[in-house]
């Protein structure tokens, strides 16, 4: 089964698609390992790489195929990232995690041990800059959750019981596709 999972940043992603790989036994493909890797390449911060980004399509657009063909290449899999929903069309399952910015901005202060009030400041900006490239590159409205098949606000659960969600809803998936 291919699923995707997406969120904005500090929602949750990398560790329930972590979890959610262990739990399966099956691979992740990560849009924003992709990302921070090109960033590290290039020798820059991500707000620096996400201000270059804005000036040509190339990171992104590169990033989101690349991710979308490894994806549809294998049959179990997992795609992480902002966009996997779109790049991923094949996916049986698209899920959307949320959280309010004020929780994930205190998840990323306590992840990156920066303040609360930059790692606020700093999502603010990343979003905005995220926002604006992915309506001009491909129409997209990230407040637009309809493609998604589960929305699940990750400040009201803890991780196991998301990923108890997430098998739950794989499970009736496959069983109403049996009959």
């Amino acid at each position: 089964m291919r699923i995707t999972i997406g969120g904005l940043p500090g929602s949750g992603t990398t560790t329930i698609a972590r979890l959610l790989s262990k739990a399966l036994s099956i691979e992740v493909i990560s849009a924003g390992e992709l990302f921070r890797e090109l960033a590290r390449e290039k020798d820059l911060q991500l707000g620096q790489f996400n201000e270059l980004a804005e000036s040509t399509t190339d990171f992104d657009r590169w990033i989101d195929e690349q991710q979308g063909k490894e994806a549809c290449k294998r049959k179990q899999v997992i795609a992480e990232g902002r966009l996997s929903g779109y790049f991923v069309p094949s996916a049986e399952l698209k899920i959307w995690l949320k959280a309010p910015v004020e929780v994930r901005a205190q998840r990323v202060a306590k992840r990156e041990r920066i303040p609360y009030e930059a790692a606020l400041a700093a999502l603010k900006a990343r979003e905005q800059s995220e926002h604006k490239r992915y309506e001009a590159y491909y129409g997209i409205d990230l407040n637009d959750l309809t493609i998604y098949d589960l929305v699940i606000d990750t400040s009201r659960w803890r991780e196991y019981d998301i990923i108890a969600l997430i098998l739950q809803a794989k499970a009736r998936l496959r069983t109403r596709s049996a009959l």
